[in-house]
């Protein structure tokens, strides 16, 4: 008992910026008045379970003369965390069906002062925060939103709410009487700078309770945050509300930890979300942000550029779920200088997606080539994306073809501990022997073998991606919210929650895929549509999103973060078109 207590305290005073670890006097038994801890704390802050502990005498500090300034928050960064987990994927020899749960570790990465106040400022706006809270709870057109809401059929708003947590008793659930004061989002409370970067240390407490395996501090601390995030308020708010809810799932998974420190997958629950809500809100961020549209324009024009001259088609869709790339990359290549090409064949590799379904949608988009000149073919394979499926004959490749392989967030579900898959993939792809393959990506590390580095990459990364929906969507949009829970909070539990198999988003940064296509012998392409990528961009009508040429590659970001990646690469044997 002592040795656990000794490690919250070490914790505890890491959290608080403590240069020394303090001496720790265990009482066995609480004394029956409180006594006061010498450590003092604001008036206006909650204490946190840690120091109510200290408080009701189960623990005692002395005080220390120079405690340093810096928060927990101030004392991680992404660059960091990538340093102190290695940066390469081979660095780290893990058994591919067991996924070891890390323990957590004490020593932690301390930044300069200038690093800390960088960190702070690109995580949390403080500058802005509160003015843009203020602006948004004023505006009217909230109301007119919130009527649209109820028109486009959610008639009955309880049942969107209730379902936020799938059916869960947490205390978040609004029900019954709650829904007819508060008309839904209106009346939420928007958190001011003081009360956000608390929540941000608590979600942060909670992490390092779950990495410890402490289930019972890391539930008391869930039971501080649940009262502060919404998803329905603000931007905050609402990430935080995915990441408590990827917390509590990771909290049921500790329960079916094996004696060895792996767990039993079988315990992971199963989505209660549809195939068809995942491809509404897909569809919906399409519409709504640049990010999917970003990857498609990138993709297409790439292909357009390595078809000149080319007259029949066939490209090859890994893990294809939509049509919603190829009817602009029809229309690009309908109208070359040269003509038309003859020939499009379009393969898509569809896993356990409806072959039918996806043949439907594909109908019209036929009819309309057929009237630029084009024979326009889709073909599918439904199997999962294997070596097995990656060959000539499964395919079904012809002579006189000129092939291309397109990804488009689909290679970072084949990376494993032991990179064996994504390797394996790339070799296939590679012995086809395409003219060009296009990738895109999400420009993230949330593959790290530690879980609070990972836990707070991808807290800094989706705090983005939701600060973005903020500029774009009011609160009530039944667009924002069908995004956010269909798609970025599945998102957000997947890489929080889920280990081993089961965890499947497992995004890299784009230094990251630089060295792995490399290394399977590949070599990259420059993109050549950054003026595009730009004008298309304006069409938002934000101007909070960035976009850039990096080694060959194209990133999309919010207000600097990256987001998404997009590049294509030739295998070194084929000689660059450009």
């Amino acid at each position: 008992m002592r040795i656990f207590l000794q490690e919250i305290v070490k914790i505890w005073a890491q959290d608080h910026g403590y240069t020394e670890i303090p001496k720790l006097a265990i009482n066995s038994h609480p004394p029956k008045q409180p006594t006061t801890c010498s450590t003092k704390f604001p008036k206006e802050i909650k204490q946190s379970p840690m120091e109510s502990m200290m408080n009701n005498g189960w623990l005692t500090l002395p005080t220390f003369e120079n405690p340093s300034q810096d928060s927990a928050i101030r004392q991680f960064c992404p660059a960091r965390v990538e340093q102190e987990q290695g940066g390469e994927w081979g660095e780290m020899l893990l058994d591919e069906n067991i996924e070891i749960w890390p323990h957590f570790i004490n020593e932690q990465p301390q930044l300069a002062p200038s690093e800390a106040e960088d960190f702070v400022d690109s995580f949390f706006n403080v500058e802005c925060y509160e003015k843009d809270n203020a602006v948004k709870s004023s505006e009217g057109g909230e109301n007119e939103a919130f009527d649209q809401f109820q028109e486009d059929g959610l008639q009955d708003l309880s049942i969107m709410i209730d379902d936020v947590y799938y059916g869960s008793n947490d205390p978040t659930v609004i029900e019954g009487d709650e829904l007819e004061g508060c008309n839904g989002v209106e009346n939420v409370i928007t958190i001011g700078v003081d009360q956000g970067l608390q929540l941000v240390h608590f979600l942060l407490a909670c992490a390092e309770a779950v990495g410890c395996r402490d289930a019972r501090l890391a539930s008391s601390i869930l039971t501080e945050i649940w009262p502060c995030v919404s998803p329905w308020g603000d931007s905050l708010q609402r990430v935080s509300h995915c990441f408590a809810m990827g917390l509590k799932s990771r909290l049921t998974l500790l329960q079916n930890v094996n004696p060895n420190g792996s767990f039993t997958n079988r315990a992971v629950d199963v989505s209660l979300i549809t195939r068809e809500e995942k491809n509404e809100a897909f569809n919906l961020l399409h519409q709504t942000t640049p990010y999917i549209a970003f990857g498609f324009m990138a993709a297409n024009d790439a292909i357009c550029q390595a078809a000149s001259g080319k007259d029949n088609l066939h490209i090859i869709d890994l893990g294809m779920e939509h049509n919603l790339q190829w009817p602009s990359l029809v229309r690009n290549l309908a109208s070359r200088i040269e003509g038309p090409p003859k020939i499009i064949k379009i393969t898509g590799i569809i896993g356990d997606q409806d072959p039918l379904e996806l043949e439907n949608s594909t109908k019209g988009l036929c009819e309309e080539a057929s009237s630029l000149g084009i024979s326009l073919e889709f073909r599918f394979v439904p199997e999962q994306v294997t070596t097995l499926s990656l060959t000539r004959e499964k395919l079904d490749l012809r002579e006189k073809e000129t092939l291309f392989v397109n990804s488009i967030m689909h290679l970072h579900t084949h990376v494993k501990e032991s990179r064996g898959s994504l390797k394996t993939i790339l070799q296939s792809v590679k012995k086809l022997n395409p003219v060009l393959l296009t990738v895109v990506e999400q420009d993230a590390n949330h593959n790290g073998p530690f879980f609070l580095g990972r836990f707070l990459e991808s807290l800094h990364y989706y705090s983005a991606v939701f600060d973005s929906l903020d500029a774009s969507l009011p609160r009530s949009s039944p667009q924002r919210i069908k995004i956010e829970k269909f798609h970025l909070a599945e998102e957000i539990i997947n890489v929080v929650a889920y280990e081993g198999s089961d965890r499947i988003e497992r995004h890299e940064r784009a230094d990251q895929w630089r060295r792995q296509l490399g290394r399977a012998g590949f070599h990259v392409v420059g993109l050549k549509c950054l003026n595009k990528a730009k004008l298309m961009l304006s069409g938002y009508g934000c101007d909070g999103y960035t976009v850039a040429s990096e080694k060959g590659c194209l990133q999309l970001g919010w207000k600097g973060r990256p987001i998404m990646l997009a590049s294509a690469w030739q295998v070194h044997n084929v000689p660059s078109s450009s």
